[in-house]
């Protein structure tokens, strides 16, 4: 077979087509997987994700177009086609060592919209080139696929369809079968080894570029065996699991002192067992003042505690050995973290856990509870429908008589209309006393939200009651430390909600001051 008989079958340029279309979205999907656990995965990041790849596949289609117009040999396209399935290989693995290298670059010299420099650079970095390369497919397919004006529009059009459906296959499989199922690596290496294919079975039919082809499957082939022992936080040793999700990076470490569950490889705790400390000295043992001020321990029945954005079950855990007999529900999104909340951070099975978004779960709910604990904002991936003042009208809707509402508030911010002052003057608009106490020794700001004037009363009578020492001191300093709010009109509403914008500034200003000693040291200053 020669070039000029595969060429003229179409069933090949067409599969060419539909696999670079599915290539170019599986890309897309793998840089939000690669980057998010460093970046997060907010509406910020994938709008420079999308931004990059769109501006990369205009180039490609350009370049493509013009390069099929002066010199239309085919082995050009799929050359560049084997060279795009070589870089995207490597990506994975040599990918994270650039995101975390150009990070720490830019932190010496940027101050302001820190995420956005930062992904915008990794992401021209890593992933524009690849996409420049698939860009040049589509034009290239054209020009060898026309024979004839009279039937162009046709030809293109057809072209067109198998990339559209290519792209959309190319959305949907990554996402919910090949990263939960293999991770982020191996869905690389599977798009990869596709691209691959297409232009071997292409240089096999011409009987060139044998070598190149040979060690782009050898290369392909040791990445694969080697993916085994890949990681997202390379530097860190002795991390018990690291596993992906649909919708997390999910890394569960132990210590001699704990068992810590995080979602994000730079920063952030978001579950913990201790192994022999009675409180975390986090701001789940602040969140235990909740209960105590919706009278929990003074009741003769029992009360009621929901969770939204249970994590593996930190509070809930603490609220079932405090406060006994109560019952806890537990609601967490994200079905893997839920499955390791039993096994590495012994969740009682007394707590109900639902795996289901927590906005729904309540919506679809009649039942009233005793205490409402918001804990589903991580870095600035604060989801904006959980933050509206219709979600704090909905959760007042759903307290008893008496009833506590507690948030927890991880970006802690200094400067004034923080995405903190916008989330407490929003539940101050549905709430008529607001408390704040800040976490020591963190960014944590904890918020508890009620109607009844008696509650602090309550929570007063209620720490002297307490019997168990340490608790009992934890929930006298929370007291010395809450502090009335008084509402603003910083409103956050389904319709306007800028939860992503606003966390941005105050990751600036945490980084500013964690970078600005080294910054120094680094110019000199």
């Amino acid at each position: 077979m020669n070039s000029k008989n595969i060429l003229q079958n179409k069933y090949f340029l067409y599969v060419t087509e539909f696999f670079s279309g599915m290539s170019v979205m599986a890309v897309e999907l793998g840089a939000s997987r690669l980057m998010a656990p460093y970046f997060s995965s907010s509406q910020i990041v994938w709008t420079v994700i999308i931004g990059v790849i769109m501006i990369a596949m205009a180039l490609g289609n350009v370049w493509g177009g013009r390069t099929a117009d002066r010199k239309p040999s085919p082995d050009r396209l799929y050359a560049r086609l084997l060279l795009a399935a070589v870089w995207i290989a490597l990506i994975p693995f040599l990918g994270r060592y650039l995101i975390v290298g150009i990070s720490l670059l830019l932190a010496v010299f940027v101050t302001k919209n820190f995420l956005v420099w930062a992904a915008l650079f990794v992401c021209l970095a890593i992933f524009a080139f690849p996409c420049v390369l698939l860009g040049t497919v589509t034009p290239s397919l054209v020009k060898y696929s026309v024979s004839s004006l009279d039937d162009n529009g046709k030809t293109v059009g057809e072209l067109g369809a198998l990339n559209t459906i290519g792209s959309i296959i190319g959305t949907f499989l990554p996402t919910f079968v090949t990263i939960p199922a293999v991770g982020t690596a191996i869905t690389f290496l599977i798009f990869s080894g596709v691209l691959a294919a297409i232009s071997i079975v292409y240089f096999l039919s011409m009987r060139k570029k044998m070598v190149k082809c040979a060690l782009t499957v050898v290369l392909i082939l040791a990445l694969g065996l080697t993916s085994g022992s890949f990681s997202f936080a390379f530097w860190e040793k002795n991390i018990t699991v690291e596993d992906e999700s649909i919708y997390n990076y999910l890394q569960v470490k132990e210590t001699d002192h704990s068992v810590i569950l995080s979602t994000n490889v730079l920063f952030g705790v978001q579950s913990i067992l201790m192994k022999h400390a009675k409180l975390t000295g986090m701001y789940y043992d602040y969140a235990l003042a909740a209960p105590v001020m919706a009278g929990l321990p003074q009741m003769d029945s029992n009360g009621n505690i929901l969770v939204l954005g249970l994590g593996t079950g930190t509070f809930a855990k603490y609220c079932s050995e405090y406060f006994p007999g109560v019952e806890i529900e537990g609601v967490e999104i994200d079905q893997k973290i839920a499955d390791l909340a039993g096994k590495y951070f012994d969740l009682p099975d007394s707590v109900k856990v639902s795996v289901y978004d927590g906005r729904s779960y309540l919506t679809a709910s009649d039942k009233k509870y005793n205490v409402i604990m918001v804990d589903a904002y991580q870095d600035i991936t604060i989801p904006f429908q959980m933050s509206s003042v219709e979600f704090f009208t909905e959760v007042e809707k759903h307290l008893a008589p008496g009833g506590v509402m507690v948030v927890n508030m991880n970006m802690k911010s200094q400067s004034e209309n923080s995405i903190n002052d916008y989330l407490c003057d929003t539940i101050g608009s549905v709430f008529d006393n607001v408390y704040t106490v800040p976490v020591e020794g963190g960014t944590n700001c904890e918020v508890f939200a009620f109607q009844h004037p008696g509650t602090m009363q309550t929570f007063r009578d209620g720490c002297e009651s307490l019997g168990d020492p340490d608790l009992k001191a934890m929930m006298e300093k929370i007291s010395g430390g809450l502090t009335l709010r008084e509402s603003g009109n910083l409103i956050l509403t389904d319709d306007k909600a800028p939860v992503e914008l606003l966390g941005m500034r105050v990751l600036d200003e945490i980084i500013a001051d964690e970078l600005d000693y080294y910054r120094s040291l680094y110019l000199g200053i």
